[in-house]
């Protein structure tokens, strides 16, 4: 059987970072990625990255339109492995934080929570004001893991690539997801 992943993915700067998740999770036969793309999101595609919304999309077993508060990642009883908000924006942030199901990747979110799964939000911001910080300190004591999208360099990264599919391996560790995306310490 395999493992249900939701990726969610807001206007926050970074959607390099969901592409990486992406194509390590697609056409795995142990995972069934579902996909939430915000409005916001398809915007920050076409300004700052070199693929396209739809092809972002096309990675996914299914996708679910971001005002569908219907569609099954809405329930509890909707099982998944995961929830991955990647990246996520401090708006987006502030929503979860607070419980508000505004649309569905902020309901997703919160089901998450709810019924105890990992949450994952790769938070995309700096500098970071004391909104930003509080909210991060609420969705952790909710439950929520946060991973901001910081690179590391100990793995001596030679390509941006290579930064950006280290961070989308340390996100799917946070789900115990095996990859290839990077050499461990050590190794």
């Amino acid at each position: 059987m395999s493992k249900r992943i939701l990726l969610a993915v807001t206007g926050a700067s970074g959607p390099q970072y969901a592409l990486a998740l992406a194509r390590a999770l697609s056409g795995r036969e142990d995972i069934e990625l579902h996909l939430i793309l915000s409005e916001a999101a398809k915007k920050v595609i076409a300004l700052e990255a070199d693929f396209r919304a739809e092809d972002l999309m096309a990675l996914a077993h299914a996708c679910h339109g971001e005002k569908d508060i219907a569609a099954g990642p809405a329930s509890g009883s909707w099982r998944h492995a995961g929830m991955i908000v990647c990246p996520c924006s401090m708006a987006s942030l502030a929503a979860i934080a607070q419980g508000l199901g505004t649309n569905l990747i902020h309901r997703a979110a919160d089901v998450t929570l709810k019924e105890a799964r990992k949450l994952v939000l790769v938070t995309r911001e700096t500098p970071l004001n004391r909104i930003h910080i509080v909210n991060m300190l609420a969705a952790k004591d909710a439950g929520a893991i946060i991973v901001p999208a910081s690179p590391g360099f100990y793995h001596k990264p030679r390509s941006v690539e290579d930064l950006v599919n280290h961070l989308a391996g340390r996100i799917l560790d946070q789900l115990d997801i095996s990859h290839d995306l990077f050499k461990r310490w050590g190794e």
